[in-house]
């Protein structure tokens, strides 16, 4: 449970978070609702950002529930600092529903972007991210892929915080790259938004 508690915590945000945002932006699209959102005065990016707004409550109450479940049935406890878990997974949510946002900017239909956002991400999230084997026994190439993907990094940060016990100084790396990805993908996403 100990190992397996951050890496089932990364895999279930990152395909909620991505499969939700991905889905309800293209189902505007399809609907031609996301038109007249667009030629209203607003700005796009409030447009989105306001798409995204609900999913991200929605996603944080999902990582409660799972911490809740984590705690108290499975006895796996939290050494560290429970505000450096939260601000971590908070930037993983973000994340995480940018990426979903530019799987919604590639697509065109509901099924394409529920499949890309369920098997393009699961199998990297659960082979790539560290949860099931260990990224240093992997090959070298595939090591660095798993640089790419978000779940590596937000599940090295949880064991160092939540299991480990350390504080937030010593997953600045991790932060920093889960920052720079959730800029790029939000910069992507919007140049690529029509």
């Amino acid at each position: 449970a100990f190992n397996f508690v951050p890496g089932v915590l990364g895999m279930i945000m990152m395909l909620i978070c991505a499969m939700m945002t991905s889905i309800a932006i293209v189902r505007e699209k399809e609907m031609g609702t996301m038109e007249i959102l667009l030629v209203s005065p607003m700005k796009p990016i409030y447009t989105i950002l306001s798409k995204i707004a609900p999913y991200f409550v929605l996603s944080f109450i999902n990582f409660t529930t799972i911490i809740l479940l984590s705690v108290f049935m499975l006895k796996v406890p939290i050494v560290g600092s429970l505000w450096s878990l939260v601000g971590v997974s908070l930037l993983y949510i973000y994340v995480a529903l940018a990426l979903g946002l530019l799987i919604s900017t590639f697509t065109s239909s509901q099924l394409a972007a529920m499949l890309i956002s369920g098997m393009a991400l699961m199998l990297p999230a659960m082979l790539l991210s560290g949860m099931m084997f260990p990224v240093e026994n992997m090959p070298v190439w595939l090591q660095w892929l798993s640089h790419i993907v978000p779940a590596k990094w937000y599940i090295i940060a949880v064991k160092a915080i939540m299991i480990k016990g350390l504080g937030i100084a010593s997953v600045v790396r991790e932060v920093a790259i889960l920052t720079l990805m959730g800029v790029v993908l939000t910069v992507v996403s919007l140049k690529k938004f029509k």
